[in-house]
């Protein structure tokens, strides 16, 4: 008769710690690293012994603990990050080890010595949302030690966490004296709750009395969250480069680092020996605390490069490492620490160690394309910098200030094509917004022009002449300006953005399509456009579901925008659905009362004037107004 360990589930307090940019840390100084950690271990094991605690598991830098009790698991986590407060203050800054602490309070099956389970996985989620240095706790955990220790609390609000069902609510521990039995972001209390429930039953009982003689309103539409395709790696080295942490500080500098990522990833775009992910969907997860395997799997990448850029008034320190998401091997990890003024150079460096890391051959064309040296000084780096944040803010304001800035740049720097571009999309968009479109068009022009002729090798101001090229109705010319902006920029997704509108307006469904999806493809969190050029497609050769889809994708992206939404009204009214069409309608009108379809169809650049007809007579049947 054999015998079997019996399982038992159980309710515990479940510690989780890890240590923040350990990998990098261990690449930098293993020997030091490691010494740290042991002591820092024998600190916490102390710590959770005399909590009465056990350590359950202690791989790499993560430590697993049990408590029998939420109030000593809480208060030995802040016992811990105190102690080990005290020992990194004795540090240099690139020597410390910073634990990150998650607790929960939940059912775990404990099997021997070992614990699985729920409870287990949500304190180990939590602890990704805690400071460097500082403890979160589940709601579980917070119902238990509320009034039990002299501690403060921030209500931080539900987080969705993986292979979790339901949202955790989560706070985070004040573990300052002065913010003893402080509490703030509190949900509802118990009596507000009632009030508000009790309010909501009234007002629910009047409005479905007033409903039952009421004709039924139209439905609003409703956006759908664009789903996280797994993508199949592609047949070449795959790479996603995330957002460089800023570390000065200093807010305000976040557009240097910003600035770096932007260029490095700007950089690796240029050779189509590489598959690079576009910044809009890497810059996605800044700030969030995203496991690398995830994000290399949600955007269909195998590498991963990451760092921190940290500066100073005349130096600069830049830290970054090359991951393999696949295995998890850090392929390469270097600090460097220049002058400020060797920040070109820096960049060359940093793009080469990748290229040579992934085993990319360049041709010398190639190599002289992946160049920094376009910028001749640093103020003109700076400045270009500025541009691309005040571009991307997508306001009014910040595009008013873009083109201010832009002129600025050409006065500083006339001999850069760069001032001249960024010039001619300010001016386009201007066009675009129907601010003296025609004055518009011809000052962007002439700046596209400019910029081509100081600089043939940009593939911005080749994408930028697409445009207008179409606008002015000259199709032709404006599909070779495109090619040669993709030519030039393989891994853009703008440029095959670009081109697919020009294609699209020019009659070659098929061929845009293609380029919508490639640019989603190497962007899969794009701005709203993609979406809705590509459902603009669809629509045209009669694809009504898939057009509906994207023009919903769009929806989800940026929900009033008011390109968008005509054709949302339009395709619901394709497919007879026109409850759903006239609440587009009504928002349509909403965020401009004065609309007029003829007027605004006649700046429609379509090649093919059936298709123009085509969807001028689905918005009307939709009900936008004449």
């Amino acid at each position: 008769m054999t015998t079997e360990k019996k399982v038992l589930r159980v309710l515990r307090g479940i510690l989780s710690a890890d240590v923040k940019g350990y990998s990098l840390l261990m690449t930098n100084d293993e020997a030091s690293t490691i010494k740290i950690l042991k002591e820092y271990r024998t600190i916490m094991s102390e710590k959770i012994k005399h909590n009465s605690g056990r350590v359950v598991d202690a791989p790499g830098d993560n430590l697993l603990a049990e408590f029998s009790s939420a109030v000593n698991a809480v208060q030995c986590s802040v016992e811990i990050q105190k102690a080990l407060k005290e020992r990194n203050a004795e540090l240099p800054d690139d020597k410390r080890l910073e634990f990150r602490i998650g607790v929960n309070i939940g059912d775990v099956v404990q099997d021997g010595e070992s614990l699985y389970g729920e409870g287990i996985n949500i304190a180990a989620r939590i602890e990704g949302l805690a400071d460097p240095g500082g403890v979160c706790i589940s709601r579980n955990a917070y119902d238990h030690i509320k009034n039990k220790l002299k501690l403060g609390y921030e209500y931080i609000g539900e987080h969705a966490v993986k292979n979790i069902k339901d949202p955790v609510r989560v706070y985070k521990i004040l573990m300052a004296p002065e913010d003893t039995g402080k509490l703030i972001g509190e949900e509802q209390k118990p009596l507000l709750k009632t009030l508000a429930w009790s309010a909501i039953i009234v007002a629910s009982i009047i409005f479905i009395t007033y409903q039952f003689f009421q004709k039924p309103a139209a439905p609003e539409f409703e956006p759908v969250e664009i789903e996280k395709m797994a993508y199949p790696l592609p047949d070449k080295p795959s790479i996603a480069v995330l957002a460089f942490d800023n570390m000065s500080g200093d807010p305000e500098q976040e557009y240097f680092s910003d600035g770096i990522t932007e260029d490095i990833i700007t950089t690796l775009s240029k050779t189509d020996q590489l598959f690079v992910i576009a910044r809009n969907s890497s810059f996605t997860y800044k700030g969030k605390p995203v496991k690398v395997k995830q994000i290399a799997e949600e955007l269909g990448v195998r590498y991963v490069l990451e760092g921190s850029v940290r500066r100073t008034e005349d130096r600069v320190r830049i830290t970054a490492q090359l991951i393999d998401a696949i295995s998890g091997y850090h392929l390469w990890a270097e600090r460097y620490d220049r002058d400020i003024k060797d920040i070109f150079t820096l960049q060359d460096e940093i793009t080469m160690k990748i290229v040579t890391e992934l085993e990319v051959k360049l041709t010398e064309g190639e190599q002289s394309r992946l160049s920094s040296k376009r910028y001749k000084t640093l103020d003109v780096k700076l400045k270009v910098m500025e541009l691309a944040t005040l571009w991307k803010k997508g306001t009014v304001e910040s595009h008013m200030r873009h083109g201010q800035m832009a002129q600025e740049f050409i006065e500083m720097a006339p001999e850069s094509d760069i001032g001249y571009t960024q010039l001619g999309w300010y001016y386009w968009f201007l066009a675009f917004s129907g601010k003296s479109p025609q004055e518009s068009i011809g000052k962007a022009f002439k700046l596209a022009r400019k910029a081509v002729s100081l600089d043939k090798f940009n593939p911005f101001s080749y994408s930028l002449l697409s445009n207008l090229y179409t606008m002015m109705r000259k199709y032709e010319k404006a599909i070779a300006a495109g090619e040669q902006g993709v030519a030039l920029n393989p891994n853009g997704s703008h440029n095959h953005c670009a081109l697919g509108i020009t294609l699209s307006f020019a009659d070659k469904l098929d061929e845009a399509i293609d380029h919508f999806k490639q640019a989603i493809r190497l962007d899969p969190f794009p701005e709203y456009y993609y979406f809705s050029h590509l459902g603009r497609c669809y629509m045209l050769k009669g694809q009504y579901e898939e057009a509906l889809s994207e023009f919903k994708k769009a929806s989800h992206v940026r929900p009033d925008t008011f390109f968008n939404i005509r054709y949302l009204a339009a395709i619901y009214a394709l497919l007879d659905r026109q409850e759903e069409a006239s609440a587009v309608v009504k928002k349509v009108l909403e965020i401009m009362p004065n609309y007029s379809l003829e007027r605004s169809s006649k700046a429609w650049p379509y090649k093919n004037q059936a298709d123009l007809k085509f969807v001028v007579d689905a918005m009307h049947k939709a009900g936008l107004p004449d």
